[in-house]
């Protein structure tokens, strides 16, 4: 009898204790899913418009983090925009009181391919340290806003500093020497995608970060605007991105490597190949063209003549 009392009683407990459930979301989530799940235990919603703008009106609940100045990414060996160690960023997570354990739903402004990009560079960066449980609000807080029965919160959110570790992904990141080696191979098994403006592919213009005009020999364009609906906040689905893809002659399967000038726009075709298309093979080139240019035995292509 003192054992079914026991028994029962910790039933009771368990019943009624806070538990972590998966939480089954994909790689985007609607203003309806968010809004659906918002208060349930381990579901983090990330705002990375900044603070002030954060300030003004977020998801209810939601953490605001700096892309910018919060160190998502950083200045190595003279190079902007790279990959923080490891230690820096379990640090920055773990500050944003993200643990392992959460699911965490990144929600930028959904204005432009462009912006949606800071959402994509830190949904790659989650991956990239091991954290699978990450999504992104399609449409953004455009979408959140444009329904009158979503909630609006207002003023700072305190989070408590909690614990994340990290278990690299080396998988999901390529290198300048893999890029060489591809370009040595004459692009035998490898995509090079290049996802920056169509005139920086060209060699018409560069960004000033580049040092120099053209793109990788044997890569493929595919802007980074191509990927959202009107260059918006959406992604497109995969079958119009599939379409999309076929009419540039760009594969949608195998290995795949995307490239821009600091890893920003090369986010967002890392996510359309590796989340939306399912091609598992795809990686980022996180030094893209800052680091490439700055060696000048690395091979370029310009398409058009240089003065």
């Amino acid at each position: 009898m003192t054992r079914f009392f026991l028994a029962f009683a910790f039933l009771i407990l368990v019943s009624t204790s806070p538990v972590r459930a998966a939480i089954e979301a994909g790689p985007l989530v609607t203003p309806s899913w968010l809004n659906k799940h918002l208060g349930e235990l381990g579901l983090i919603v990330l705002d990375v418009r900044g603070r002030d703008v954060h300030n003004n009106g977020h998801v209810p609940g939601a953490i605001p983090t700096d892309y910018d100045t919060d160190g998502w990414r950083i200045k190595m060996n003279d190079v902007p925009g790279m990959l923080p160690p490891l230690a820096l960023l379990e640090s920055l997570i773990g500050g944003l009181g993200i643990s392992n354990a959460d699911h965490v739903v990144i929600v930028p402004q959904g204005v432009s391919a462009t912006e949606m990009g800071v959402a994509t560079r830190i949904y790659w960066t989650f991956k990239v340290m091991g954290h699978e449980a990450v999504s992104i609000l399609d449409g953004g807080m455009n979408d959140w806003n444009a329904d009158p029965d979503k909630k609006i919160a207002t003023g700072a959110v305190q989070v408590a500093p909690v614990t994340f570790k990290a278990t690299m992904n080396q998988s999901l990141l390529a290198t300048a020497d893999e890029v060489l080696a591809v370009v040595d191979a004459g692009g035998a098994g490898t995509s090079l995608i290049d996802h920056r403006p169509t005139d920086q592919y060209l060699g018409i213009n560069k960004s000033g970060i580049a040092q120099r005009y053209g793109t990788v020999p044997g890569a493929q364009s595919a802007p980074a605007m191509w990927a959202t609906v009107n260059d918006g906040g959406r992604f497109r689905d995969a079958e119009s991105l599939k379409d999309i893809y076929a009419a540039a002659g760009i594969a949608t399967e195998g290995k795949v490597i995307n490239f821009c000038n600091t890893g920003h726009w090369a986010s967002v075709g890392w996510f359309v190949s590796h989340e939306l298309l399912g091609n598992k093979d795809a990686k980022m080139y996180d030094g893209s063209m800052a680091e490439w240019t700055r060696n000048t035995s690395r091979p370029m292509q310009s398409l058009v003549p240089q003065e």
